[in-house]
């Protein structure tokens, strides 16, 4: 599977949806089932890191009082 770096996080996920769904009618040949579930945990992995660094973003952006604070993206990484 090519790069997931250039794709969106909706992308990723639709992706990830077709690999579950060719696994789950089960008439994938063994090898390819398995080519397909390592891609899927790769994009499950990508897709979480995602969600991760989204969640430390919207946690800097609230303060302990709930307030929203100015926040810089520069300094999301």
């Amino acid at each position: 599977m090519a790069t997931n770096d250039k794709k969106t996080f909706e992308e990723n996920l639709t992706d990830l949806e077709a690999i579950v769904a060719r696994l789950e009618r089960g008439d994938v040949p063994l090898e390819e089932a398995l080519n397909q579930f390592q891609a899927g945990i790769a994009l499950s992995k990508d897709l979480q890191k995602t969600l991760t660094e989204a969640e430390k973003t919207l946690t800097k952006m609230i303060n302990e009082q709930g307030q929203v604070v100015a926040f810089d993206t520069s300094d999301a990484n």
